[in-house]
């Protein structure tokens, strides 16, 4: 029997600014239940590589896989087995973590009557935001925020999920109730890559981790 193939596989991959060069030839694999970390300074290229591997850009060059499928070439399908955290926040201020996850699930294709309202219980209960489901999202702490940020995410439970620095702005008691979330979804099976320029987060739950600098990656282990 045929093994699946690595749930991302992404080689030589370039991005261009301009005539500035961000990535250069950047290789990477990634297998389901894996947690890699991607350390470096700000202006290392994290962020542009973790977009281009959630198909929000596109490379100049390489060839991204996510499973089998060419992501590159079918981004739409590639999206339903990615989930996106970024310090950006994904989620709506003017609407309630219920009515976040709602719109989300229905740009997801989920069903709307049966599986999304019980999914979104789900989710909110383990980002312990449940009892806040129906307040305002800009009544929220920064910490909260990134709990909804997560838990839209996972919603659709996809294979590999995407963290594009998720400890900016959070304080030490935000930042503790975020690692403990991480811990829950490293041991969940998904695959996790997240950046990070903070060394002691980075390495608590990873599997492996790779150090970024001037477009190129180096891996090692913990």
């Amino acid at each position: 029997m045929q093994s699946p193939p690595p749930l991302l596989q992404a080689s030589a991959l370039t991005k261009l600014y301009g005539m500035r060069p961000v990535l250069r030839g950047v290789d990477l694999q990634v297998e389901r239940g894996e947690f890699l970390t991607i350390l470096g300074p700000n202006g290392a290229g994290k962020t542009t590589l973790l977009r281009i591997l959630a198909t929000l850009n596109r490379p100049n060059g390489g060839v991204l896989k996510i499973g089998d499928i060419d992501a590159l070439t079918n981004p739409t399908q590639a999206r339903t087995a990615i989930g996106v955290v970024s310090h950006h926040s994904l989620v709506y201020p003017d609407l309630t973590p219920y009515e976040n996850l709602r719109f989300a699930g229905e740009m997801q294709g989920m069903d709307t009557r049966r599986d999304l309202p019980a999914r979104i219980e789900v989710v909110l209960r383990r980002v312990n935001l449940w009892s806040r489901a129906h307040d305002f999202a800009r009544t929220f702490s920064r910490g909260m925020m990134q709990r909804l940020s997560i838990a839209r995410a996972i919603l659709h439970d996809p294979a590999l999920l995407l963290m594009d620095e998720p400890y900016t702005g959070l304080d030490q008691t935000s930042a503790q109730s975020l690692s403990e979330l991480l811990r829950d979804v490293a041991v969940s099976g998904r695959a996790v890559v997240m950046t990070t320029h903070e060394l002691s987060r980075g390495l608590e739950y990873v599997t492996r981790y790779a150090h970024m600098a001037q477009g190129k990656l180096v891996e090692g282990r913990p």
